[in-house]
Protein backbone atom coordinates (compact mmCIF):
# COMPACT_ATOMS: atom_id res chain seq x y z
CA UNK A 1 0.00 0.00 0.00
CA UNK A 2 1.11 3.55 -0.32
CA UNK A 3 2.63 5.59 2.45
CA UNK A 4 0.75 7.96 4.48
CA UNK A 5 2.27 10.96 1.92
CA UNK A 6 0.22 9.51 -0.83
CA UNK A 7 -3.38 8.99 1.05
CA UNK A 8 -5.77 11.19 0.00
CA UNK A 9 -9.68 11.91 0.32
CA UNK A 10 -9.84 12.05 -3.55
CA UNK A 11 -7.44 11.99 -5.93
CA UNK A 12 -8.20 13.76 -9.69
CA UNK A 13 -6.27 12.23 -12.65
CA UNK A 14 -5.52 14.93 -14.73
CA UNK A 15 -5.11 18.98 -14.83
CA UNK A 16 -7.80 20.38 -17.28
CA UNK A 17 -10.42 22.02 -16.67
CA UNK A 18 -12.66 18.87 -15.48
CA UNK A 19 -9.66 17.90 -13.40
CA UNK A 20 -9.04 21.62 -12.01
CA UNK A 21 -12.71 22.15 -11.43
CA UNK A 22 -13.20 18.61 -9.78
CA UNK A 23 -10.38 19.17 -7.30
CA UNK A 24 -11.21 22.44 -6.60
CA UNK A 25 -14.79 21.71 -5.73
CA UNK A 26 -13.80 18.80 -3.74
CA UNK A 27 -11.12 20.73 -2.10
CA UNK A 28 -13.89 23.40 -0.83
CA UNK A 29 -16.10 20.68 0.59
CA UNK A 30 -13.34 19.72 3.06
CA UNK A 31 -11.72 17.11 0.95
CA UNK A 32 -7.78 16.49 1.20
CA UNK A 33 -7.25 16.32 -2.53
CA UNK A 34 -4.59 15.09 -5.34
CA UNK A 35 -4.37 15.79 -8.82
CA UNK A 36 -2.04 13.60 -10.92
CA UNK A 37 -0.91 15.44 -14.03
CA UNK A 38 0.84 13.77 -16.85
CA UNK A 39 3.12 17.02 -18.09
CA UNK A 40 5.34 19.07 -16.58
CA UNK A 41 4.06 22.10 -14.35
CA UNK A 42 5.14 24.37 -17.10
CA UNK A 43 2.91 22.64 -19.75
CA UNK A 44 0.06 21.53 -17.05
CA UNK A 45 -3.29 21.88 -18.53
CA UNK A 46 -4.22 19.90 -21.31
CA UNK A 47 -6.45 20.49 -23.93
CA UNK A 48 -7.53 23.18 -21.95
CA UNK A 49 -4.57 24.88 -21.84
CA UNK A 50 -4.82 25.93 -25.88
CA UNK A 51 -8.08 25.98 -26.30
CA UNK A 52 -9.87 29.82 -26.81
CA UNK A 53 -12.99 28.74 -24.88
CA UNK A 54 -16.34 28.47 -26.78
CA UNK A 55 -19.57 28.39 -24.65
CA UNK A 56 -22.79 27.13 -26.11
CA UNK A 57 -24.58 29.73 -23.82
CA UNK A 58 -26.95 32.47 -24.42
CA UNK A 59 -25.27 34.86 -21.71
CA UNK A 60 -23.71 33.31 -18.36
CA UNK A 61 -26.33 32.10 -17.00
CA UNK A 62 -28.28 30.74 -19.86
CA UNK A 63 -27.22 27.79 -22.29
CA UNK A 64 -28.53 28.39 -25.38
CA UNK A 65 -31.96 27.88 -26.94
CA UNK A 66 -30.97 24.12 -28.92
CA UNK A 67 -28.92 23.32 -26.23
CA UNK A 68 -30.83 19.77 -24.85
CA UNK A 69 -32.11 19.46 -28.14
CA UNK A 70 -28.40 19.59 -30.06
CA UNK A 71 -27.30 16.93 -27.12
CA UNK A 72 -30.37 14.63 -27.77
CA UNK A 73 -29.56 14.70 -31.19
CA UNK A 74 -25.85 13.79 -31.28
CA UNK A 75 -25.83 11.64 -27.92
CA UNK A 76 -26.42 8.20 -29.46
CA UNK A 77 -26.83 6.09 -32.70
CA UNK A 78 -30.07 4.10 -33.36
CA UNK A 79 -31.65 2.73 -30.52
CA UNK A 80 -34.45 0.44 -29.84
CA UNK A 81 -37.47 2.26 -29.42
CA UNK A 82 -39.17 0.08 -26.76
CA UNK A 83 -35.39 0.49 -24.36
CA UNK A 84 -35.79 4.17 -25.07
CA UNK A 85 -39.65 4.23 -23.67
CA UNK A 86 -38.03 2.49 -20.58
CA UNK A 87 -36.34 5.56 -19.86
CA UNK A 88 -39.90 7.90 -19.21
CA UNK A 89 -39.89 6.21 -15.90
CA UNK A 90 -37.81 7.45 -12.74
CA UNK A 91 -34.02 6.60 -13.29
CA UNK A 92 -34.17 4.46 -10.17
CA UNK A 93 -36.65 2.31 -11.96
CA UNK A 94 -34.83 1.39 -15.00
CA UNK A 95 -33.55 -2.10 -15.91
CA UNK A 96 -29.66 -2.47 -15.53
CA UNK A 97 -29.88 -3.26 -19.21
CA UNK A 98 -31.10 0.68 -20.12
CA UNK A 99 -28.98 1.87 -17.57
CA UNK A 100 -25.43 1.12 -19.44
CA UNK A 101 -26.80 1.30 -22.36
CA UNK A 102 -24.54 3.23 -25.15
CA UNK A 103 -26.20 6.62 -25.05
CA UNK A 104 -26.17 9.91 -23.18
CA UNK A 105 -28.93 9.39 -21.02
CA UNK A 106 -31.82 12.21 -20.65
CA UNK A 107 -30.78 13.06 -17.05
CA UNK A 108 -27.09 13.45 -17.43
CA UNK A 109 -28.02 15.82 -21.10
CA UNK A 110 -30.71 17.88 -18.46
CA UNK A 111 -28.13 17.88 -15.34
CA UNK A 112 -25.64 19.26 -17.64
CA UNK A 113 -27.98 22.30 -19.30
CA UNK A 114 -29.41 23.01 -15.54
CA UNK A 115 -26.22 23.10 -14.23
CA UNK A 116 -24.32 24.90 -16.64
CA UNK A 117 -25.32 28.48 -16.02
CA UNK A 118 -24.28 27.95 -12.20
CA UNK A 119 -20.64 26.36 -12.92
CA UNK A 120 -19.87 29.64 -14.56
CA UNK A 121 -21.09 31.94 -12.23
CA UNK A 122 -19.03 29.84 -10.01
CA UNK A 123 -15.88 30.28 -12.50
CA UNK A 124 -16.43 34.01 -12.29
CA UNK A 125 -16.13 33.39 -8.34
CA UNK A 126 -12.70 32.46 -8.77
CA UNK A 127 -12.37 35.34 -11.51
CA UNK A 128 -13.01 34.29 -14.49
CA UNK A 129 -14.76 36.58 -17.51
CA UNK A 130 -17.02 35.29 -20.19
CA UNK A 131 -17.79 37.58 -23.17
CA UNK A 132 -19.30 37.90 -27.06
CA UNK A 133 -15.79 38.18 -28.02
CA UNK A 134 -14.64 37.15 -32.41
CA UNK A 135 -14.88 33.77 -33.31
CA UNK A 136 -13.06 32.55 -36.90
CA UNK A 137 -16.82 31.46 -37.72
CA UNK A 138 -17.73 33.99 -39.93
CA UNK A 139 -20.96 32.94 -40.21
CA UNK A 140 -22.83 30.81 -37.55
CA UNK A 141 -26.14 29.38 -36.02
CA UNK A 142 -25.89 29.45 -32.25
CA UNK A 143 -24.82 31.84 -30.07
CA UNK A 144 -21.36 31.62 -28.31
CA UNK A 145 -19.74 33.23 -25.57
CA UNK A 146 -15.97 33.41 -25.17
CA UNK A 147 -13.54 32.48 -22.24
CA UNK A 148 -11.54 35.70 -21.63
CA UNK A 149 -8.22 34.81 -22.07
CA UNK A 150 -9.21 31.84 -23.57
CA UNK A 151 -8.62 27.89 -21.88
CA UNK A 152 -5.25 28.92 -20.72
CA UNK A 153 -6.57 31.76 -18.19
CA UNK A 154 -9.41 29.21 -16.52
CA UNK A 155 -6.15 26.99 -15.76
CA UNK A 156 -4.21 29.59 -14.48
CA UNK A 157 -7.17 30.96 -12.15
CA UNK A 158 -8.14 27.54 -11.22
CA UNK A 159 -4.94 26.39 -10.20
CA UNK A 160 -4.41 29.44 -8.27
CA UNK A 161 -7.29 28.33 -6.26
CA UNK A 162 -6.44 24.87 -6.11
CA UNK A 163 -3.03 25.50 -4.36
CA UNK A 164 -4.72 28.33 -2.30
CA UNK A 165 -7.19 25.78 -0.57
CA UNK A 166 -4.22 23.24 -0.28
CA UNK A 167 -4.57 20.82 -3.04
CA UNK A 168 -1.34 18.82 -3.99
CA UNK A 169 -0.04 18.56 -7.38
CA UNK A 170 1.94 15.71 -8.85
CA UNK A 171 3.44 16.43 -12.58
CA UNK A 172 5.04 14.15 -14.54
CA UNK A 173 2.95 11.53 -12.58
CA UNK A 174 0.84 9.18 -15.05
CA UNK A 175 -2.24 7.11 -13.35
CA UNK A 176 -2.00 3.32 -14.85
CA UNK A 177 -4.25 1.35 -13.36
CA UNK A 178 -6.86 1.72 -10.72
CA UNK A 179 -6.93 -0.18 -7.21
CA UNK A 180 -10.01 -1.78 -5.69
CA UNK A 181 -11.16 -3.59 -2.56
CA UNK A 182 -13.04 -7.12 -2.00
CA UNK A 183 -16.27 -5.47 -2.54
CA UNK A 184 -15.42 -3.89 -6.07
CA UNK A 185 -14.98 -0.14 -4.61
CA UNK A 186 -12.13 2.39 -6.33
CA UNK A 187 -9.85 2.94 -3.40
CA UNK A 188 -6.79 3.93 -4.83
CA UNK A 189 -4.95 3.78 -8.23
CA UNK A 190 -0.80 3.04 -9.00
CA UNK A 191 1.05 5.64 -11.47
CA UNK A 192 4.32 6.03 -12.98
CA UNK A 193 6.75 9.03 -13.03
CA UNK A 194 10.13 9.82 -14.01
CA UNK A 195 12.26 6.29 -14.32
CA UNK A 196 9.55 4.56 -14.43
CA UNK A 197 9.01 4.88 -11.13
CA UNK A 198 5.73 2.98 -9.77
CA UNK A 199 3.60 4.78 -6.94
CA UNK A 200 0.58 4.26 -5.12
CA UNK A 201 -2.14 6.46 -3.75
CA UNK A 202 -5.34 5.38 -1.41
CA UNK A 203 -8.23 7.46 -1.67
CA UNK A 204 -12.01 7.25 -0.72
CA UNK A 205 -12.37 8.07 -4.53
CA UNK A 206 -10.29 8.82 -7.76
CA UNK A 207 -12.22 11.13 -10.51
CA UNK A 208 -10.75 10.39 -13.82
CA UNK A 209 -9.90 13.81 -15.91
CA UNK A 210 -7.45 12.73 -18.51
CA UNK A 211 -8.59 13.66 -21.97
CA UNK A 212 -9.60 11.12 -24.58
CA UNK A 213 -7.09 9.14 -26.36
CA UNK A 214 -5.90 11.51 -29.29
CA UNK A 215 -2.60 11.23 -28.69
CA UNK A 216 -2.43 7.51 -28.40
CA UNK A 217 -1.51 6.03 -32.27
CA UNK A 218 -2.03 2.80 -31.27
CA UNK A 219 -5.79 3.38 -29.90
CA UNK A 220 -6.82 5.44 -32.85
CA UNK A 221 -5.43 2.67 -35.29
CA UNK A 222 -7.16 0.31 -33.17
CA UNK A 223 -10.67 2.41 -32.79
CA UNK A 224 -10.29 4.71 -36.07
CA UNK A 225 -8.52 2.50 -38.44
CA UNK A 226 -5.92 3.04 -40.86
CA UNK A 227 -7.02 6.63 -41.85
CA UNK A 228 -5.69 7.27 -38.35
CA UNK A 229 -2.52 7.66 -39.37
CA UNK A 230 -3.05 10.68 -41.38
CA UNK A 231 -5.00 12.28 -38.04
CA UNK A 232 -2.54 14.57 -35.52
CA UNK A 233 -3.61 16.37 -31.79
CA UNK A 234 -5.05 20.07 -33.03
CA UNK A 235 -2.68 21.33 -30.05
CA UNK A 236 0.23 20.44 -28.33
CA UNK A 237 -1.93 19.37 -24.87
CA UNK A 238 -3.95 16.59 -26.74
CA UNK A 239 -0.89 14.96 -27.28
CA UNK A 240 -0.31 14.27 -23.12
CA UNK A 241 -4.37 12.24 -23.91
CA UNK A 242 -3.29 8.42 -24.58
CA UNK A 243 -6.32 7.31 -22.83
CA UNK A 244 -4.90 5.28 -20.06
CA UNK A 245 -8.06 6.91 -18.20
CA UNK A 246 -10.76 5.23 -19.76
CA UNK A 247 -8.68 2.60 -20.40
CA UNK A 248 -8.07 1.74 -16.70
CA UNK A 249 -11.88 2.06 -16.30
CA UNK A 250 -12.81 -0.09 -18.66
CA UNK A 251 -10.27 -2.98 -16.96
CA UNK A 252 -12.74 -3.00 -14.30
CA UNK A 253 -15.89 -3.11 -16.13
CA UNK A 254 -16.81 0.31 -16.79
CA UNK A 255 -19.76 1.12 -19.75
CA UNK A 256 -18.41 2.72 -22.78
CA UNK A 257 -20.40 5.27 -24.21
CA UNK A 258 -19.83 7.73 -27.15
CA UNK A 259 -18.58 6.88 -30.39
CA UNK A 260 -14.95 5.15 -30.16
CA UNK A 261 -14.79 5.40 -33.66
CA UNK A 262 -15.20 9.28 -34.21
CA UNK A 263 -13.57 12.05 -33.51
CA UNK A 264 -14.27 15.94 -33.16
CA UNK A 265 -12.33 17.86 -36.52
CA UNK A 266 -11.48 21.01 -37.39
CA UNK A 267 -9.48 21.73 -41.03
CA UNK A 268 -5.84 23.07 -40.24
CA UNK A 269 -3.02 24.33 -42.19
CA UNK A 270 -0.25 21.09 -41.87
CA UNK A 271 2.57 23.38 -42.52
CA UNK A 272 1.79 25.29 -39.28
CA UNK A 273 3.25 24.68 -35.42
CA UNK A 274 1.22 27.26 -33.83
CA UNK A 275 -1.80 25.79 -32.04
CA UNK A 276 -5.25 25.40 -33.96
CA UNK A 277 -4.34 27.35 -37.08
CA UNK A 278 -7.58 26.69 -39.01
CA UNK A 279 -8.20 27.37 -42.49
CA UNK A 280 -11.95 28.51 -42.05
CA UNK A 281 -12.68 30.40 -45.24
CA UNK A 282 -13.30 27.30 -47.26
CA UNK A 283 -17.09 28.57 -47.98
CA UNK A 284 -15.55 30.88 -50.66
CA UNK A 285 -14.00 28.80 -52.60
CA UNK A 286 -13.75 25.28 -53.46
CA UNK A 287 -11.72 22.31 -51.89
CA UNK A 288 -9.97 19.65 -54.42
CA UNK A 289 -8.04 16.82 -54.20
CA UNK A 290 -4.61 15.30 -54.89
CA UNK A 291 -6.29 14.63 -58.10
CA UNK A 292 -7.00 17.99 -58.69
CA UNK A 293 -11.11 17.26 -58.07
CA UNK A 294 -13.98 18.36 -56.16
CA UNK A 295 -15.47 16.11 -53.71
CA UNK A 296 -17.62 18.28 -51.15
CA UNK A 297 -20.45 21.14 -51.02
CA UNK A 298 -17.90 23.84 -49.59
CA UNK A 299 -21.07 25.81 -48.00
CA UNK A 300 -23.66 23.67 -47.64
CA UNK A 301 -24.46 25.49 -44.05
CA UNK A 302 -23.17 27.94 -41.77
CA UNK A 303 -19.77 27.65 -41.23
CA UNK A 304 -19.94 26.17 -37.03
CA UNK A 305 -22.20 23.64 -38.40
CA UNK A 306 -20.28 22.88 -41.62
CA UNK A 307 -16.91 22.22 -40.63
CA UNK A 308 -16.78 19.38 -38.68
CA UNK A 309 -18.20 16.99 -41.35
CA UNK A 310 -16.27 19.13 -44.04
CA UNK A 311 -12.89 18.00 -42.35
CA UNK A 312 -14.27 14.28 -41.90
CA UNK A 313 -14.36 14.29 -45.65
CA UNK A 314 -10.98 15.92 -46.52
CA UNK A 315 -9.90 13.16 -44.29
CA UNK A 316 -11.26 10.33 -46.77
CA UNK A 317 -9.47 11.75 -49.30
CA UNK A 318 -6.24 10.51 -50.63
CA UNK A 319 -3.63 10.95 -47.98
CA UNK A 320 -6.20 12.44 -46.06
CA UNK A 321 -5.50 16.56 -47.41
CA UNK A 322 -7.59 18.93 -49.95
CA UNK A 323 -6.66 22.50 -50.95
CA UNK A 324 -8.79 25.33 -50.73
CA UNK A 325 -8.52 27.73 -54.33
CA UNK A 326 -9.42 31.00 -53.74
CA UNK A 327 -8.91 34.09 -56.19
CA UNK A 328 -8.70 37.52 -55.24
CA UNK A 329 -12.46 37.94 -54.72
CA UNK A 330 -11.19 36.49 -50.88
CA UNK A 331 -10.20 40.52 -50.64
CA UNK A 332 -14.01 41.53 -50.98
CA UNK A 333 -15.00 39.35 -48.29
CA UNK A 334 -14.83 41.40 -44.67
CA UNK A 335 -12.50 40.47 -41.98
CA UNK A 336 -12.13 36.90 -43.79
CA UNK A 337 -8.76 37.27 -42.07
CA UNK A 338 -10.30 36.10 -38.67
CA UNK A 339 -10.94 32.46 -40.07
CA UNK A 340 -7.32 31.93 -41.32
CA UNK A 341 -5.31 31.26 -37.89
CA UNK A 342 -2.05 30.12 -39.77
CA UNK A 343 1.07 30.94 -39.56
CA UNK A 344 1.94 29.75 -43.02
CA UNK A 345 1.03 32.57 -46.63
CA UNK A 346 -1.13 30.82 -48.68
CA UNK A 347 0.07 29.37 -51.96
CA UNK A 348 0.05 32.28 -54.91
CA UNK A 349 0.10 31.81 -58.47
CA UNK A 350 -0.83 33.59 -61.87
CA UNK A 351 -2.64 31.32 -63.83
CA UNK A 352 -4.17 28.22 -62.41
CA UNK A 353 -2.08 25.76 -64.34
CA UNK A 354 0.44 27.33 -62.03
CA UNK A 355 -1.10 26.97 -58.84
CA UNK A 356 -1.49 22.94 -59.77
CA UNK A 357 2.05 22.87 -60.43
CA UNK A 358 2.72 24.18 -57.16
CA UNK A 359 0.83 21.90 -55.24
CA UNK A 360 1.79 19.28 -57.58
CA UNK A 361 -1.84 18.16 -58.49
CA UNK A 362 -2.33 17.69 -62.48
CA UNK A 363 -2.65 21.09 -63.99
CA UNK A 364 -5.29 19.36 -66.76
CA UNK A 365 -7.19 18.34 -64.00
CA UNK A 366 -7.48 21.65 -61.42
CA UNK A 367 -7.89 23.37 -64.69
CA UNK A 368 -11.34 21.12 -65.86
CA UNK A 369 -12.51 21.42 -62.22
CA UNK A 370 -12.56 25.28 -61.86
CA UNK A 371 -13.70 25.79 -65.72
CA UNK A 372 -16.56 24.06 -64.71
CA UNK A 373 -17.45 24.78 -61.94
CA UNK A 374 -17.08 28.74 -62.88
CA UNK A 375 -19.43 27.82 -65.71
CA UNK A 376 -21.93 26.48 -63.23
CA UNK A 377 -21.95 29.31 -60.97
CA UNK A 378 -24.83 32.06 -60.99
CA UNK A 379 -25.11 35.72 -62.01
CA UNK A 380 -26.27 37.73 -58.92
CA UNK A 381 -25.31 39.34 -55.66
CA UNK A 382 -22.66 38.09 -53.00
CA UNK A 383 -24.15 38.38 -49.68
CA UNK A 384 -21.95 37.55 -46.72
CA UNK A 385 -23.26 37.71 -43.42
CA UNK A 386 -25.79 35.17 -44.69
CA UNK A 387 -26.60 31.83 -46.68
CA UNK A 388 -27.51 33.52 -50.18
CA UNK A 389 -28.67 30.71 -51.69
CA UNK A 390 -26.23 31.42 -54.50
CA UNK A 391 -26.02 28.13 -55.83
CA UNK A 392 -24.10 25.80 -59.25
CA UNK A 393 -26.19 24.34 -61.54
CA UNK A 394 -25.07 21.11 -63.32
CA UNK A 395 -21.88 20.34 -61.74
CA UNK A 396 -21.26 17.53 -58.60
CA UNK A 397 -21.05 18.46 -55.98
CA UNK A 398 -23.72 21.05 -55.90
CA UNK A 399 -22.00 24.51 -54.29
CA UNK A 400 -25.14 25.48 -52.21
CA UNK A 401 -23.79 29.29 -51.21
CA UNK A 402 -21.69 31.87 -52.04
CA UNK A 403 -20.70 29.69 -55.60
CA UNK A 404 -18.57 32.85 -57.44
CA UNK A 405 -16.23 31.89 -60.07
CA UNK A 406 -12.85 31.25 -59.58
CA UNK A 407 -11.45 34.10 -62.42
CA UNK A 408 -8.90 36.60 -61.04
CA UNK A 409 -6.02 36.21 -60.65
CA UNK A 410 -3.94 36.52 -58.60
CA UNK A 411 -5.11 32.74 -57.43
CA UNK A 412 -4.35 31.51 -53.95
CA UNK A 413 -4.51 27.83 -52.44
CA UNK A 414 -4.05 26.91 -48.61
CA UNK A 415 -3.40 22.92 -48.29
CA UNK A 416 -5.61 21.67 -45.35
CA UNK A 417 -5.84 18.27 -43.03
CA UNK A 418 -8.85 17.16 -40.22
CA UNK A 419 -7.01 17.49 -37.14
CA UNK A 420 -8.26 15.89 -33.86
CA UNK A 421 -9.35 18.02 -30.81
CA UNK A 422 -10.45 15.26 -29.12
CA UNK A 423 -12.26 11.54 -29.76
CA UNK A 424 -15.90 10.93 -28.86
CA UNK A 425 -15.73 7.14 -27.00
CA UNK A 426 -15.23 7.43 -23.30
CA UNK A 427 -16.95 6.15 -20.02
CA UNK A 428 -20.73 6.45 -19.03
CA UNK A 429 -21.67 8.28 -16.01
CA UNK A 430 -24.96 9.46 -14.02
CA UNK A 431 -25.70 13.06 -13.21
CA UNK A 432 -23.30 12.79 -10.37
CA UNK A 433 -20.71 12.08 -12.57
CA UNK A 434 -20.29 8.43 -10.94
CA UNK A 435 -18.87 5.97 -13.34
CA UNK A 436 -21.42 3.26 -14.77
CA UNK A 437 -20.65 -0.45 -14.77
CA UNK A 438 -21.56 -2.57 -17.82
CA UNK A 439 -24.28 -3.80 -15.41
CA UNK A 440 -25.78 -0.63 -15.08
CA UNK A 441 -24.65 -0.06 -11.50
CA UNK A 442 -22.37 2.87 -10.10
CA UNK A 443 -19.04 1.68 -9.69
CA UNK A 444 -17.86 2.75 -5.66
CA UNK A 445 -15.52 5.30 -5.83
CA UNK A 446 -14.89 6.27 -9.34
CA UNK A 447 -16.22 9.58 -11.04
CA UNK A 448 -15.45 10.76 -14.43
CA UNK A 449 -15.52 14.51 -15.98
CA UNK A 450 -14.59 16.11 -18.95
CA UNK A 451 -13.39 14.48 -22.23
CA UNK A 452 -13.20 10.94 -20.42
CA UNK A 453 -17.15 10.97 -20.31
CA UNK A 454 -18.78 9.54 -23.64
CA UNK A 455 -21.33 12.22 -24.81
CA UNK A 456 -21.32 12.40 -28.57
CA UNK A 457 -21.29 9.50 -31.39
CA UNK A 458 -21.83 11.12 -35.21
CA UNK A 459 -20.98 14.55 -34.38
CA UNK A 460 -20.11 17.46 -31.69
CA UNK A 461 -22.55 19.87 -30.27
CA UNK A 462 -20.28 23.00 -30.85
CA UNK A 463 -18.99 25.10 -27.62
CA UNK A 464 -19.89 22.52 -24.95
CA UNK A 465 -16.42 20.74 -24.51
CA UNK A 466 -15.51 23.54 -21.80
CA UNK A 467 -18.53 23.59 -20.45
CA UNK A 468 -18.56 19.61 -19.95
CA UNK A 469 -15.59 19.58 -17.98
CA UNK A 470 -15.84 22.75 -15.98
CA UNK A 471 -19.68 20.96 -15.39
CA UNK A 472 -19.39 17.68 -14.53
CA UNK A 473 -15.91 18.08 -12.62
CA UNK A 474 -17.57 20.61 -10.56
CA UNK A 475 -20.46 18.40 -9.76
CA UNK A 476 -18.08 15.10 -9.28
CA UNK A 477 -15.58 16.65 -7.24
CA UNK A 478 -18.33 18.16 -4.94
CA UNK A 479 -20.01 14.37 -4.88
CA UNK A 480 -16.52 12.66 -4.46
CA UNK A 481 -16.07 14.37 -1.17
CA UNK A 482 -19.13 13.76 -0.01
CA UNK A 483 -18.76 9.82 -0.81
CA UNK A 484 -18.29 6.96 1.94
CA UNK A 485 -17.46 3.65 0.75
CA UNK A 486 -20.59 1.12 1.27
Amino acid sequence: MSDDGNRFDVVVVGCGIAGLSAAVSACHQGANVAVLERATFEERGGNTRYTEGFLRMNTDLEVSDDFETELAMTGSGYLDPALVHETAAPYEQWPAIVRSMNFVDPEVIMTFSSEAGPTLQWLKGFGARFDNLPTPHITHSFPKLVTVGGGLQLVEILTAAAEECGVTFFYETTAKELIQDREGAVVGLKSTGRRNKVTEFDARAVILASGGFEGNPEMLAHYLGPKAVNLRPTARGGYYNRGEGIRMALDIGAAPCGNFSNFHAEPVDPRSGVTEPLIMIFPYGILVNKDGERFVDEASRALDRLYEPVSYRILEQRDGIAYLILDEKIEDVENYQVGVRTDQPPIIADTIAELAEKLEVSAPALEATVASFNAACPAGPFSLMELDGMTTAGVKPAKSNWARPIDVAPFRAYPIIAVNTFTFGGLKVNAHAQVINTDGDVIPGLYAGGEVIGLFYRSYAGATSVLRGATFGRLGGAHAAQYQAP
